[in-house]
């Protein structure tokens, strides 16, 4: 069985918005128990994580993105360059297990779309559940 949907979600630049919940709705709605969900982010400039939602946290890897893809380097694509490159470092989708109707992700795991682009924008998240 396969079971497709997308969350759209309007996140800040720069920004990080957990989604882990409306996953969980999509792969409850599903009613796949054992298989695996697919979460692909459309956009160059977007990126989807697995990490813990936690403020330090989000706040060290922000810190950590300047370092290694500076918002004021110079590079050859002017516009947003550092977008796509920390975009790039991130990736763009992911994949779940899923268990007896839920995702094994551990105790303190999020899944979170990233938007790194210098822009507000709304993310569109397509979650495919592919499963028994």
């Amino acid at each position: 069985m396969t079971y497709t949907e997308s969350i759209k979600v309007k996140v800040r630049s720069q920004d990080f918005v957990d989604i882990t919940s409306k996953v969980e709705g999509i792969v409850r709605v599903s009613k796949v128990k054992d298989g695996l969900c697919t979460l692909f982010a459309i956009g160059a400039t977007s990126s989807l994580i697995i990490n813990e939602n936690e403020p330090m946290l989000i706040e060290d890897l922000k810190k950590f993105l300047e370092k290694i893809a500076s918002s004021k380097g110079f590079y050859h694509h002017a516009a947003n360059a550092y977008s796509h490159i920390r975009s790039a470092i991130f990736g763009n989708s992911q994949i779940i297990p899923i268990k007896d109707g839920r995702l094994m992700l551990g105790t303190w795991q999020s899944i979170m779309v990233v938007n790194f682009d210098t822009r507000s924008r709304e993310r569109e998240i397509v979650v495919t559940v592919v499963g028994d």
